[in-house]
C-alpha cells in the first residue's frame, strides 16, 4: 500500500483519498487534478515501455522535480517494431503548458526510432495533465503527460497477518515502512491492545526503510482485526496525513496433556498419577512423563510443587523441568527422581502443571514407597556346649536378606580378643535376596559357663539379638553345662519378675509348673501380678540397656525388671580433653564400678586379652548381694601415635552351686567401651576420611520414644575414632542419645550409630546439629536431628458442601477432597448422625492418608421430602502409630434440597414416516427436563398395531422400536437426545408409547409409568404402480382400455401394492443364484403379459409403461431374464445337455424377441419412469418367455411374456381375455342397455367371424324363453389391424350372476370359446349413491397424464372423459386441452371421427389444427346420446405429426416427382450401363396372400424383391442367399421408391358414458335431470346389417315388418294422412302459422363452415340419422318428461317397448319464449370463450371480484316498492285491454 500527502497548495481544495487500481492505497493531500500515483512506483510505471499498433513507447511521461518559472524537457521515443512502414498523424497537447516542435505527420520505417522532445512550462504550483494522440492506419492511441508536485508518501502493506498465538502469550511479525517520497517524513503509530508496534515513532529520510515490529498479546481466544493508524508528514505539521494497516491475529486457548511414554494404550495416556513403586532407601529411581501439546499454538509450561509444609528437610521428589515451551503437536519430556529417606514410609507429592492462558490446570500425583532391608538369622541361639579350657570351637550362623535392598550389618562385639566370643566378619553387607555365612568362635579362658546376648545392628532397622552360650571345663573345675532351655526358663522368670536365688532361699521346697518355672507363694504371686504385667522388651530397648551398662532412665519405666548387674561408666576415654559426663582423664588408668542388684552372691570375671593396651585389675572377684565394687582400667599403649579402642567384657554368675541343674541361671555379661590414643603433644593426628549417612535425621512428629540409625563409614586407610561432642550442644543428652557415643573404626569398616529421642513441641522446627569429633582433633561430622511434635492438620475442600436440587427418592453425588497437611500418616473416619444416615453417606467413609496426600470422597444425597436439608457430618482422624491417642475432629456442612421432577418430550407425537420392512432406521427423541433437579429414569416401550384389529396379540409380535439407552439421567433444565432404532417387522402402522419411571437411589423403580411421547411409523415395502401406458408399432391403434387388459395391469398393480411372501424375500436383491438355464422361482404370483398379435415381419409391438413410486422410500427394480439369474459356470463345468424348454428360451434370448429398456433402475419417492417393452415378430407362432419382475426388498412377480406372430395368409382374431363381464343390469328393465365386446384382428388379412347363436337360443330356452343375452351383429368382418365391436344386450331375469360360454367362429380359422358374465340385481333404492351400479364407465387407468412418454410432443389434459350416467337423447359438452410440449417443433393434429359409431354421437371442435411450440389449444367435445340406453366406451384417436417431418417428406416427394418427370421426358441412347439408372415406382406392392376371398387389385409392375430384415437379426436361422435373391437385392438398391407419408403418432381419448331411459333417470336421479340438455331430434342407433338367420331381437325391440303386417300398416297410415290433408281446418291452420312472424330460426351450419379459431366456437348441431328435417329441441322438465313416458305402448309379451315410441311435443311454440337450444348454445359458447381467454392469460379466474357500491337500503327499498307498484298497474291495464 502506498500512502502519500501533498504539500501546501493555495489553489487546492480538500478531497478524500481513493484506492488505486494496483491494490495499494494512496493517501494524499488536495491538489487541482489529483491522480493516485507516487514516488518510486511512479518511476517504475514511467520506465515501462508498451507496444501499440506495432510502435514501442512509454505509456506516459511524468515530470516530478520541477519549479516555477522554468522549462523542463523530456523525450518521447517511438520505435517501429512492425515489418512495414508506419505513417502517423500527431495531435499536439491541448494545453499551453506542454509544447512540442514536431511535424503533424511522421513516417517510421521498420526498425527505426523517432525522438520527440516535449517541454513543460509551469505557471502555478499544482498538478498538470495532458496527452498527445497518435493516429495510424489501424487505429489511434494516446500518451499521457503529467506533472506532479512533491508530497510525503509512505509505502506500507495493506494488512499484516500475525502468527497464530496462544492466549496470554505473544507472537510478533515485521513489515517494511518505506519513504517513497523525496521529502523527509516523520511518522507516529497509533494502535490499541492487543497489538503493539515498535518503534512507535521516527523520522525517515527520502528512500529510507524501517522495519516495524508488531507484537500480538491476546487475552481471549477470538479473531482480532484492528486498524493501526500511521500519521506522517512534516515535523510539527498539524495537517499531517494518515495511512492504515490492517492487523490480523488469531488467538487460541493452549491445552496440555500428560502422557506416559512407556504406555501405548491411549486410555492410560493421561494418567494423573506417576507411581514409583518400592524404592530402596538410599537409592534413586527416575521416571519420565511427556507434556504433549495438542493445540495449534505454542504453549508455555511451568511445573511446580503444590504448596505444603510437610517436608521440612526438602522433598524426596525432584524434577528436572520447571518451565519450558512446547510447540504445536510436540511434547516436552520431564524426568522425576525419587530418593526416599525414611524406611517404611509412603511419599506423596503433587506437581502442578500450569500453562498461561489455558482453561484448566493439571495435577500430577507422585507416589513412592521407601523400602528397607529385611534381614533374619538362621538361629537365635548358638550353643557351643562344653569346651576345654584353652580350646576353641567354631560354629556358623547365616544372615538372610530377603529384601531387594542392600543390608548393612554390624555386631556389637569386640572381636579383637577382648571377648571369649568372636564373630567373623563383625560387620559388612548382605546383598539383596542373598545370605551371608558368619563364623562364631568360642575360645574360653576360665572354667565357667559363658552367656552373652549380642546385638546385630541393621542399618534402618531394629537390631537382632543372638544368644551365645558355652561352658568351659578344666581338669579341676567342671561347672554345670549351660543349655538353651536354661535361657528360655530364665527369660520366663525375668518377664515374671522372679529371682531364682531369692525364691529358693525363701522356700527350699520349690515347686515347678508345667513349663519348669518356679511356682512362688500365693501372696508374692498375687503381689507381683498386681504390680506389673507381662510386657515384652523390644530389641532396641535391650540393645540400649546393654550399651549403657546401667539403669536406663528413659526405658526403665517400661521395663518389668531392673537389670541384675550394672556397670558405671560404660564408656572410658583416655587422653581425650573433652568435658562430659563420661569418665575421661589424661591419666593411664580409670575406675569402673559394678553393682550387684540380685540377692545372691556373684562372682565377677573379666576377660583378658593378650597384647592389649587395656587391662583390668583385679581380673576377678566376688560381689556380695546388693553391693558394688570398683575395678581399675589401665591404658598402657605399646606404640606411640596410634589409636586404640576396645570393648571389655565381664561375666557375673551366682557363686552358690547348690541350685538344681534344671534351674541353672545363665551368667550376665557387662561391657565397658574404651577409646584412647598415644599421640604425643604437638603431634598431628590422623586426618579422618569418612562419611556419615544420612546427614539429616527426621523423627516422627509424635511425642513417643523413637529410634533412628545412621552409618559412619571409614573410607580411609587409617583407623578412626569418634566421640560425641557434648560441648556444642549441652542440652543434647536430655533429648537425644547416641549409642555408641564413642568408638574405634578400623580402615574400611563402619559403625552403625543409633539415635533415640522423644520429640517435643518446643524443639526447633529446623532441628539441631550433633557433632562427632574425629580422631581427637578439630575434624568433626555433623548430623541434623529434627524432633518436633506437630499438631495434626487435615484440610477440607471448603467448609460446606452443596448439592444441586435432587429429585425425591433419587440420589445425587458430589466429590469432595480432604488432604493431610501433617508429616504423620493418618487414619480417618466419617461420623454421620443416625437420623441423617438415610439422607447422606460417603465413600470411602474411612481410610488412611499419607503425608501430603489428598483423598477424593464421594458424597451421596438422597432426599426424602421436598425441602432444604442442612447436615453436619464429622471427620475424625488420628495418627496411625498411636491409635489410642486423642482424636481430632472437623465438621463439614452439607446442604441439599429435595424437589419433584418430571420428564416430557419436545413433541407429543413424533411421526417417523414410512420405513422399509426389515431395515434399520435411527431416530432421535428429544427428552426435556424442565424441573430444577436431574432425574434418573427407566424407559419402557408399548407397541400398538391399530391396523391389526382384535386379533392382534402384543405378546407374540416383537417390539419394532429399540431404545439405545433404557436407563439414564437427564440434567436439570436440559435436553437429552434419546437414540432409538426402528425396525418394522411387517407392513403395518406402528404406534409406540414411550413411558418413563423414576429410579430411586438403589436403582429401583419408584413411580408408576408415565407416558412421555408417542412415536408413529409405518412399515412399508417398496411399491411400484403403473399409472399410464401407451403403444406403438403394430399395436399403436389399441385403446388404453385394451392395453390395460392385454397387459393385466390391474392385477399387476394389485400385486405390486401387496405384501411379499417370505419366499419372495429369499434373495432381497437381484442375485444370480441358479446353475440352470431355467432358474427356480420363489414366488407364486404369476401374471400373463400379452404383447398382442401382429403379422410376420411387421413392426415390433411396443408398449411403454409409466411406473410411479407412490411410497416414501426409493425403489430399486429390475426385470430379470433367465440369463440374469444364472450363475456363469466355467466351460468345463457345463454339461452341454439342454431340455427343449431351455433350448427354446435360449432361442428367444439369442434372437432378442423380447426386449426391455431399461431393465433396471431406481425410483425415488414420487418419481416416475417410462419403461419400454418390445416384441419382434420375426418368427411365426406363439412365443412365451418368463421374466421375473423384482423389487429389491419387496415383491417378486413372474411375468409370462406372450406374443403371437401370425402368418401373412392366416385369419386370426386376438382375444386379450377369454372372459368378459357385462355391466350389471336391473332385472325387469324394459330398456336394458346396449353393451359392446371388442374383436381385434391381429393378422394381415380380413377376418370373417360369426357368433354361435345356438348357444344363445339354448340360453333363452333355459330362461323361460326370455332373451337373457342377445347379439345384435353376430356376423361381420374385421379388417387387418382393426377392431370390431360386437353389440350385446344383456337382460337378466333373476338377481344372480350369469355365466354364458359363447363360441365365436372364424372363417378358415380357429373358433374361440368366450365366457360372458353378467349380474342382475334388484331395482336400486331411491337416494343411493350409485343407483345404477354402473362401474364400467369408470376408467381403469388414470384420467390425467402427469408425465409425457419418450418422444411424445402433444399432451392431453385428460386421457379419459367420463360423462357418467346421462339420460337418452341428451347432449353434454366437455372441455379439454392439447398442449405442445416441444420447445422447438410445430405439430399438426387431426381427430379421427370418421367411424360411424363415433361420429354418430361425438363431435370435437376443432377437428384439427396446428400447435406452435409450447402452445395449447382448447377442444370442445360434444356428446349426444342416442334414443336407446347404451353403455358407451369409445376410443377416439388423434393423429399427430410434426411440421419438420412433413417438411422433409414434402421435400423428398418433390425431388422424387421432379426426377420422375425428368425421366419421362429425357432418355439417353447408349449401349452401356443400360440398367444403372434407378427405377421409379409409386409404392411398394404387397405380396398376394394365399386365401379365399375377393381378388386383389392389380399392379402395373412386379414388386421388387427386398431383403428381409429378419435375416440380419436372426443370422442363425437364415440360410445362404440364392442367386435370385442376390439379384433381387441389387435390383432393390437401384429402385427409388416414392417417399411414403410419415406415420403419425396416435393419442387415444377414451369417452365413457351410460345412458338411461327418461323414466328410470327421473325415478332414481331426479336431482340430476335438470343438469342435462335433451335434444328432441333424437339420434337413432346405427342400423346394423343383419340377415334373416340372425338371432331374433327381444320382444320389446321393433321387429322388422314384412308380409301381411307391412301391408296393413301402410294402408292405415295412407288413409290417415289422406284424411288429414283433406281437412280444411288443418289446411287453414298451416296458412295461419305461416303468416305469423318467426321469433327465432335456428341457423343452419355445417362443420365445413366452422371457424378454426377456438375463441369463436359455434354450437354443434344435433346430428340425426333418420329424419332429414330437424325438429326444434326443447328442455324437458320433470312433468313434461313424465307425460311423454306415459304414451309408451305395450307389446303382446307385456313388456314395454319403449324404443318404438317417441316423446310427444306440442304443435306450436309460444312466441314470447325463446327456444331452449338458443339459450343453451349462447351459454355454452360464452363459457367456452371464457375458458379460452383464461388459457391465453387474458382472463384471471382466481382474481378477487370487484366490490360494487350499492345505494342505501332504504333508497333501494323505496325504489323497489315503487317499481313493483308500477308493474302491477301495467299488468292490470293489459288484462283489461285483453278482455275488451
Amino acid at each position: 500500500m502506498l500512502a502519500e500527502v501533498r504539500g501546501s497548495d493555495t489553489l487546492g481544495s480538500g478531497a478524500p483519498w481513493k484506492s488505486s487500481t494496483a491494490g495499494k492505497d494512496i493517501k494524499q493531500d488536495p491538489g487541482i487534478r489529483q491522480k493516485h500515483r507516487g514516488g518510486k512506483r511512479l518511476r517504475q510505471v514511467s520506465s515501462q515501455r508498451n507496444c501499440f499498433l506495432g510502435l514501442e513507447m512509454k505509456r506516459e511521461l511524468v515530470w516530478e522535480d520541477w519549479d516555477l518559472q522554468g522549462e523542463f524537457t523530456k523525450t518521447l521515443v517511438l520505435k517501429n517494431t512492425h515489418s512495414k512502414l508506419q505513417k502517423l498523424h500527431i495531435r499536439p497537447p491541448e494545453s499551453k503548458f506542454f509544447t512540442t516542435l514536431i511535424p503533424q505527420i511522421i513516417v517510421l520505417s521498420p526498425g527505426t526510432s523517432y525522438s520527440m522532445p516535449i517541454t513543460f512550462r509551469p505557471l502555478q504550483r499544482c498538478e498538470y495533465e495532458d496527452s498527445i494522440e497518435f493516429q495510424g492506419k489501424d487505429g489511434s492511441f494516446q500518451v499521457c503527460l503529467r506533472a506532479t508536485i512533491p508530497c510525503h508518501a509512505l509505502e506500507v502493506p495493506d494488512s499484516v497477518l500475525l502468527p497464530l498465538c496462544a492466549v496470554q502469550h505473544s507472537s510478533c511479525a515485521t513489515f517494511m515502512l518505506r519513504n517513497v517520497s523525496k521529502l523527509q517524513t516523520c511518522f507516529q503509530w497509533e494502535c490499541a491492545a492487543p497489538f503493539q508496534l515498535s518503534p512507535e515513532q521516527g523520522l525517515l529520510m527520502p528512500g529510507q526503510e524501517c522495519d516495524i515490529t508488531v507484537v500480538f498479546r491476546p487475552q481471549e481466544a477470538v479473531v482480532y482485526q484492528q486498524q493501526a493508524n500511521c500519521r506522517f508528514g512534516e515535523e510539527g505539521d498539524k495537517t499531517e496525513s494518515c495511512c492504515t494497516v490492517l492487523l490480523q491475529g488469531l488467538a487460541k486457548y493452549p491445552c496440555l496433556q500428560l502422557r506416559n511414554p512407556n504406555t501405548k494404550d491411549e486410555k492410560e495416556q493421561c494418567g494423573p498419577v506417576l507411581h514409583f513403586g518400592s524404592v530402596a532407601i538410599g537409592q534413586s529411581l527416575q521416571k519420565s512423563f511427556d507434556i504433549f501439546n495438542p493445540s495449534p499454538v505454542t504453549a508455555s509450561v511451568s511445573l511446580s510443587r503444590l504448596s505444603s509444609n510437610v517436608h521440612l528437610l526438602g522433598s524426596e521428589f525432584s524434577c528436572d523441568v520447571t518451565s519450558g515451551k512446547v510447540r504445536p503437536g510436540g511434547s516436552l519430556r520431564a524426568t522425576v527422581t525419587y530418593t526416599p529417606a525414611v524406611v517404611d514410609t509412603v511419599s506423596v507429592e503433587y506437581l502442578s502443571l500450569k500453562c498461561r492462558g489455558a482453561l484448566n490446570k493439571t495435577l500430577l500425583k507422585l507416589t513412592g514407597n521407601c523400602l528397607g532391608p529385611k534381614v533374619s538369622m538362621s538361629s537365635s541361639v548358638v550353643d557351643f556346649g562344653c569346651v576345654e579350657e584353652g580350646a576353641a570351637v567354631v560354629q556358623t550362623v547365616e544372615l538372610v536378606n530377603s529384601s531387594p535392598v542392600l543390608a548393612v550389618y554390624q555386631w556389637d562385639l569386640d572381636c579383637s580378643g577382648h571377648s571369649v566370643f568372636t564373630i567373623q566378619p563383625a560387620s559388612g553387607t548382605v546383598h539383596p535376596h542373598s545370605r551371608a555365612t558368619l563364623k562364631v568362635v568360642y575360645r574360653p579362658t576360665q572354667p565357667i559357663a559363658h552367656h552373652r546376648r549380642v546385638a546385630c545392628l541393621i542399618l534402618h532397622r531394629e537390631p537382632m539379638m543372638l544368644d551365645l552360650i558355652g561352658t568351659c571345663h578344666s581338669e579341676l573345675q567342671k561347672p554345670a553345662t549351660l543349655k538353651p532351655e536354661h535361657l528360655v526358663l530364665y527369660e520366663l522368670h525375668w518377664y515374671r519378675g522372679q529371682d531364682i536365688v531369692s525364691d529358693m532361699k525363701q522356700d527350699h521346697n520349690v515347686h515347678l509348673d508345667q513349663e519348669g518355672v518356679i511356682c512362688p507363694p500365693e501372696e508374692q504371686a498375687q503381689k507381683r501380678s498386681d504390680s506389673a504385667g507381662v510386657v515384652s522388651r523390644t530389641s532396641m530397648e535391650e540393645y540400649y540397656q546393654s550399651c549403657l551398662g546401667c539403669m536406663d532412665p528413659v526405658s526403665s519405666s517400661s521395663s518389668v525388671s531392673s537389670p541384675h548387674v550394672t556397670v558405671v561408666p560404660s564408656e572410658l576415654l583416655f587422653n581425650h580433653k573433652i568435658s562430659s559426663s563420661l569418665s575421661t582423664s589424661s591419666s593411664s588408668s580409670q575406675a569402673v564400678s559394678i553393682t550387684n542388684h540380685t540377692k545372691g552372691k556373684l562372682s565377677l570375671v573379666w576377660t583378658a586379652a593378650q597384647d592389649s593396651p587395656f587391662s583390668v585389675s583385679p581380673s576377678s572377684c566376688d560381689l556380695a548381694p546388693l553391693k558394688s565394687t570398683s575395678f581399675r582400667v589401665t591404658y598402657d599403649p605399646k606404640q606411640l601415635n596410634t589409636l586404640h579402642g576396645a570393648q571389655l567384657e565381664c561375666f557375673a554368675y551366682y557363686k552358690d552351686n547348690h541350685i538344681e541343674e534344671r534351674l541353672l541361671c545363665p551368667p550376665w555379661c557387662v561391657t565397658v567401651r574404651v577409646v584412647g590414643h598415644s599421640f604425643q603433644p604437638g603431634k598431628e593426628h590422623f586426618i579422618p576420611c569418612c562419611t556419615l549417612k544420612p546427614p539429616r535425621v527426621e523423627f516422627p512428629a509424635l511425642s513417643v520414644l523413637s529410634y533412628r540409625t545412621v552409618l559412619l563409614q571409614n573410607c580411609g586407610d587409617l583407623p578412626l575414632t569418634f566421640c560425641l561432642d557434648h560441648i556444642s550442644n549441652p542440652a543434647m543428652p536430655e533429648s537425644v542419645s547416641v549409642v555408641p557415643s564413642c568408638g574405634l573404626i578400623q580402615p574400611g569398616n563402619h559403625q552403625i550409630l543409633t539415635l533415640r529421642t522423644t520429640p517435643t513441641e518446643d524443639s526447633p522446627k529446623q532441628g539441631f546439629r550433633l557433632h562427632l569429633q574425629l580422631n581427637e582433633s578439630q575434624h568433626t561430622k555433623e548430623v541434623t536431628v529434627v524432633n518436633v511434635v506437630e499438631k495434626l492438620h487435615v484440610s477440607l475442600e471448603g467448609n460446606s458442601l452443596y448439592f444441586q436440587p435432587t429429585a425425591l427418592g433419587s440420589r445425587t453425588q458430589r466429590s469432595h477432597y480432604i488432604r493431610n497437611l501433617s508429616r504423620l500418616p493418618l487414619r480417618f473416619q466419617w461420623s454421620i448422625p443416625e437420623p441423617d444416615q438415610e439422607l447422606i453417606f460417603v465413600e470411602p467413609d474411612a481410610g488412611e492418608l499419607h503425608p501430603n496426600e489428598s483423598s477424593v470422597q464421594i458424597w451421596y444425597f438422597s432426599p426424602l421430602a421436598e425441602k432444604t436439608y442442612t447436615l453436619n457430618p464429622t471427620l475424625s482422624f488420628w495418627p496411625i502409630q498411636t491409635p489410642g491417642c486423642n482424636k481430632s475432629h472437623l465438621t463439614l456442612e452439607v446442604v441439599g434440597m429435595g424437589s419433584k421432577g418430571f420428564i416430557e418430550a419436545e413433541k407429543a407425537v413424533l411421526d417417523v414416516g414410512e420405513t422399509l420392512v426389515g431395515s434399520y432406521r435411527s431416530i432421535q427423541v428429544p427428552l426435556v427436563n424442565n424441573s430444577p433437579c436431574p432425574i434418573s429414569f427407566c424407559l419402557s416401550v408399548q407397541q400398538t398395531l391399530p391396523d391389526e384389529g382384535p386379533i392382534y396379540d402384543p405378546e407374540t409380535v416383537p417390539i419394532a422400536l429399540r431404545l439405545d439407552c433404557e436407563r439414564g439421567t437427564i440434567a436439570s433444565h436440559s435436553t437429552m437426545l434419546l437414540r432409538s432404532t426402528v425396525r418394522p417387522h411387517k407392513r403395518a402402522q406402528y404406534i409406540w408409547t414411550i413411558s418413563y419411571q423414576t429410579l430411586n437411589a438403589s436403582g429401583f423403580v419408584s413411580s408408576p409409568p408415565q407416558a412421555v411421547c408417542e412415536v408413529r411409523a409405518k412399515g412399508v415395502f417398496p411399491t411400484l404402480q403403473v399409472i399410464d401406458v401407451c403403444s406403438s408399432g403394430s399395436v399403436d391403434r389399441l385403446s388404453k382400455v385394451h392395453l390395460w387388459k392385454l397387459l393385466s395391469l390391474d392385477s399387476l398393480n394389485e400385486h405390486l401394492l401387496s405384501n411379499p411372501s417370505p419366499a419372495e424375500l429369499t434373495y432381497r436383491t437381484p442375485t444370480k443364484h441358479s446353475l440352470h438355464s431355467c432358474p427356480s422361482i420363489f414366488t407364486n404370483t404369476v401374471l400373463d403379459f400379452s404383447f398382442g398379435a401382429a403379422p410376420l415381419n411387421s413392426d415390433p409391438s411396443t408398449f411403454v409403461l409409466m411406473f410411479h413410486n407412490p411410497g416414501s422410500i426409493s425403489v430399486d427394480w429390475a426385470f430379470l431374464f433367465p440369463e440374469d439369474q444364472q450363475i456363469e459356470l466355467e466351460y468345463w463345468a457345463e454339461t452341454g445337455e439342454f431340455s427343449s424348454n431351455e433350448l427354446y428360451q435360449m432361442k428367444v434370448q439369442d434372437n432378442r424377441l423380447f426386449s426391455i429398456s431399461p431393465r433396471s433402475g431406481t425410483l425415488l419417492p414420487g418419481q416416475q419412469r417410462a419403461v419400454q417393452f418390445s416384441y419382434s415378430h420375426d418368427f411365426a407362432g406363439t412365443d412365451r418367455f418368463p421374466v421375473v419382475f423384482k423389487l429389491s426388498y419387496g415383491r417378486e412377480i413372474l411375468l409370462n411374456f406372450q406374443g403371437v406372430t401370425v402368418e401373412t395368409d392366416r385369419p386370426y382374431l386376438h382375444f386379450p381375455s377369454k372372459r368378459h363381464v357385462f355391466t350389471s343390469v336391473t332385472i325387469g328393465d324394459c330398456t336394458p342397455p346396449r353393451q359392446v365386446y371388442e374383436l381385434h384382428n391381429g393378422g394381415a388379412v380380413p377376418v370373417r367371424y360369426e357368433v354361435d347363436t345356438s348357444a344363445l337360443s339354448q340360453l333363452q330356452v333355459d330362461n323361460f324363453n326370455h332373451p337373457v343375452l342377445c347379439c345384435l351383429n353376430p356376423k361381420g368382418e374385421v379388417l387387418p389391424g382393426k377392431t370390431a365391436m360386437l353389440e350385446w344386450i344383456f337382460s337378466p331375469l333373476e338377481a344372480k350372476m350369469y355365466h354364458m360360454d359363447i363360441p365365436i367362429h372364424v372363417q378358415d380359422g380357429e373358433s374361440t370359446l368366450v365366457r360372458f358374465e353378467g349380474c342382475g340385481y334388484n331395482s336400486p333404492t331411491l337416494g343411493s349413491t350409485n343407483p345404477f351400479n354402473c362401474s364400467d364407465t369408470e376408467a381403469p387407468q388414470p384420467c390425467v397424464q402427469r408425465l409425457p412418454f419418450p418422444g411424445q410432443v402433444i399432451f392431453l389434459s385428460e386421457d379419459t372423459l367420463s360423462l357418467g350416467d346421462i339420460p337418452v337423447c341428451s347432449r353434454s359438452s366437455r372441455i379439454f386441452f392439447l398442449t405442445n410440449v416441444s420447445p422447438t417443433d410445430t405439430v399438426h393434429y387431426t381427430w379421427g371421427l370418421l367411424q360411424q359409431s363415433i361420429h354418430q354421437v361425438v363431435q370435437i371442435h376443432p377437428e384439427g389444427g396446428s400447435l406452435h411450440p409450447q402452445e395449447s389449444a382448447l377442444c370442445v367435445l360434444t356428446f349426444t346420446s342416442t334414443d336407446y340406453p347404451t353403455v358407451y366406451q369409445l376410443d377416439i384417436v388423434c393423429q399427430v405429426i410434426q411440421q419438420a417431418t412433413l417438411t422433409r417428406y414434402h421435400d423428398a416427394l418433390q425431388r422424387w416427382e421432379e426426377e420422375k418427370e425428368r425421366q419421362q421426358v429425357e432418355f439417353t441412347i447408349t449401349d452401356k450401363n443400360l440398367d444403372c439408372q434407378g427405377v421409379l415406382i409409386d409404392k411398394v406392392p404387397l405380396a398376394a396372400p394365399v386365401r379365399k376371398g375377393p381378388p386383389l387389385r392389380k399392379y402395373k409392375t412386379l414388386p421388387p424383391i427386398c431383403a428381409s430384415s429378419s435375416c440380419e437379426t436372426v443370422g442363425t436361422i437364415c440360410t445362404k442367399l440364392t442367386r435370385a435373391e442376390q439379384r433381387a437385392q441389387r435390383e432393390t438398391a437401384r429402385v427409388w421408391r416414392r417417399p411414403e407419408p410419415p406415420q403419425p403418432a396416435l393419442l387415444h381419448l377414451r369417452v365413457t358414458a351410460h345412458s338411461h331411459g327418461l323414466q328410470d333417470y327421473l325415478t332414481y336421479l331426479p336431482d340430476q335431470f335438470n343438469k342435462h340438455y335433451r335434444c328432441l331430434q333424437s339420434v337413432k342407433p346405427q342400423q346394423l346389417e343383419t340377415t334373416s338367420s340372425s338371432t331374433p331381437l327381444p320382444a320389446r325391440l321393433p321387429s322388422p315388418t314384412h308380409g301381411p303386417e307391412r301391408d296393413i300398416t301402410m294402408h292405415i297410415l295412407t288413409t290417415l294422412l289422406r284424411d288429414i290433408l283433406d281437412e280444411p281446418v288443418f289446411t287453414q291452420s298451416l296458412i295461419t302459422l305461416a303468416s305469423k312472424p318467426i321469433t327465432y330460426r335456428l341457423q343452419e351450419t355445417s362443420p365445413s363452415h366452422c371457424s378454426s379459431s377456438p375463441s369463436s366456437l359455434p354450437p354443434p348441431p344435433c346430428p340425426t340419422s333418420c329424419h332429414p328435417t330437424p325438429q326444434p329441441p326443447v328442455l324437458l322438465s320433470k312433468t313434461t318428461a313424465g307425460q311423454t313416458e306415459q304414451h309408451n305402448t305395450m307389446d303382446s309379451e307385456g313388456t314395454a317397448g319403449c324404443l318404438g315410441n317417441r316423446p310427444q311435443t306440442q304443435n306450436t311454440l309460444h312466441t314470447e319464449h325463446a327456444p331452449a337450444d338458443m339459450s343453451e348454445d349462447v351459454l355454452l359458447n360464452t363459457l367456452q370463450n371464457l375458458m379460452m381467454e383464461a388459457v391465453r392469460g387474458e382472463l384471471v379466474l382466481t382474481v378477487h371480484p370487484r366490490t360494487v357500491m350499492l345505494p342505501p337500503v332504504y333508497t333501494r327499498t323505496r325504489r323497489t316498492s315503487k317499481a313493483i307498484a308500477e308493474e302491477e298497474r301495467e299488468h292490470l291495464k293489459n288484462r283489461k285491454e285483453t278482455q275488451v
